[in-house]
């Protein structure tokens, strides 16, 4: 027994030495841990740079939000670098903006429109003086600036006006009785006003259901008028401060306003309204899309809108209107001397980078944008399917867009004597005055609110928001 029990005591004495010279030194065990740590980290690190420098783009406007997607993917193949595109409903940006930067997920590429967004998102703009994109813009003027900070790039020069379809316009100029002979002649508020009235009570002798589309005022949809028909007479109004040299600046700096030239307004609105496709009871239920399709398909001779809505007509399946036949006139509404105004032309959105996120995805997003602007793929999209009139030094002539409304806004710009109107509205106080300002304008088109009373509403509503945002 005893020896077995010395044999056994020697197995196991042996069986522990040879386990003990397996086992690595206390230091060695310890040294292989941060080792192993390593190569995860090295994993982590590897798969990093797709996720920190992917690009998420919230875009403005959903028109385009196609034409972004197709551009995503190109970028993709192009660099290997994801770029997510989100787009908000129209006329919720702001609110879309402001849940989505809360995110982890947060936009690294957002849009402000002008001055006033700036005041509302400026902790979360980049200073983008020193960018490359910044050093791309052929007039830095037009950059949202404060100080000597660079904080929003205008990324197109866009202009809008009355979209006119010229071949109905020509039929009309050859009936008998035609109260002008010719586009040229139509030059003012008044002349404008006899001509489409004329046609309104000719349209079955011209094949149209109506001189304008529809007055597109269903919620969401009405950027048209509280917004871009309303510079036009805020444009005016703010001109005659003789304390600023700039429409926009006199604008912010208005805490309250007249609404000088609310008649002025009414008298094109009215006519929008009155010599239209659809009843004015129906506009609450039409959309932007509805409007340019009875352009396109020539139901109307004409439509309010940019040079952004060339792809909407063009675009509709069926649409009849010939590329050489769709052309732009100002929007006349009774103004003294607008014999010589043009387009309203000049830039709202601007673009931003995120500045509460990392350095990488920042550069990611600044390299994008400079993609997009520089090269030749980018500027193929930026030409051909945005339509976008691109203020940057990298565009040759004829890499400038070809669609028909972009050449009629660079071809008013160029007309000897013609005072381009500038995008005032930028100046407007809130998202909330223009939603108020155009469900106003619904109850007006409906019947249950007098023009007195939108004006009183309009003028009150500015000076309540620019309470609000100017604390």
């Amino acid at each position: 027994m005893k020896k077995i029990l010395s044999f056994l005591l020697v197995i196991i004495m042996c069986v522990a030495a040879f386990a003990a010279c397996s086992q690595p030194a206390a230091d060695d065990s310890q040294s292989s841990k941060p080792a192993q740590t390593e190569s995860a980290q090295t994993s982590e690190s590897d798969a990093a740079p797709a996720a920190e420098t992917e690009i998420y783009f919230l875009n403005f406007k959903p028109e385009i939000a196609d034409v972004y997607t197709e551009i995503a993917a190109a970028y993709e193949e192009e660099t290997g670098v994801k770029v997510k595109v989100e787009t908000a409903a129209a006329g919720t940006y702001e609110a879309t903006l402001k849940s989505e930067i809360a995110k982890t997920d947060a936009p690294t590429i957002f849009q402000i429109n002008g001055p006033v967004g700036y005041q509302t998102w400026q902790d979360y703009c980049m200073n983008l003086a020193d960018s490359q994109l910044y050093g791309m813009l052929s007039d830095q003027s037009l950059a949202v600036t404060s100080g000597d900070g660079v904080f929003g790039i205008p990324y197109a020069v866009e202009g809008y006006g009355i979209i006119y379809n010229n071949a109905i316009m020509n039929a009309y100029f050859a009936l008998d009785g035609a109260v002008v002979a010719s586009m040229d002649e139509i030059n003012n508020f008044a002349t404008l006003m006899a001509v489409v009235e004329d046609m309104q009570a000719k349209k079955s002798d011209l094949g149209i259901e109506g001189v304008f589309s529809s007055t597109s005022l269903l919620t969401g949809e009405d950027w048209r008028w509280q917004t871009h028909l309303a510079n036009v007479p805020m444009y005016y109004e703010f001109a005659e401060n003789a304390n600023y040299d700039n429409t926009i600046l006199a604008g912010l700096a208005a805490k309250t306003i007249e609404f000088k030239y609310s008649d002025n307004y009414k008298n094109i609105f009215d006519l929008y309204l009155n010599d239209s496709v659809s009843d004015k009871a129906m506009v609450g239920n039409i959309s932007v899309n509805d409007s340019m399709a009875e352009f396109a398909l020539g139901k109307c001779a004409m439509v309010q809108n940019g040079n952004w809505g060339a792809s909407q007509i063009l675009g509709v399946e069926g649409n009849t209107v010939a590329n050489e036949d769709i052309k732009f006139l100002p929007i006349y509404t009774g103004m003294a001397g607008e014999e010589n105004q043009g387009l309203c032309i000049g830039t709202e959105n601007f673009f931003c980078i995120n500045s509460q996120i990392s350095e990488e995805k920042q550069q990611a997003s600044l390299d994008f944008l400079v993609w997009l602007f520089s090269s030749d793929t980018g500027k193929a999209f930026v030409k051909d399917k945005l339509g976008f009139i691109a203020p940057f030094n990298t565009f040759s002539d004829d890499e400038k867009p070809s669609d028909p409304l972009a050449k009629e806004v660079l071809a008013w710009m160029a007309k000897d004597g013609i005072k381009t109107v500038p995008w005032t509205f930028a100046s407007f106080p809130s998202q909330e005055f223009k939603n108020t300002f155009g469900a106003a304008l619904l109850e007006y088109a409906n019947g249950t609110k007098t023009w007195d009373d939108v004006a009183q509403i309009v003028i009150e509503t500015w000076a309540s928001e620019w309470d609000n945002v100017n604390g």
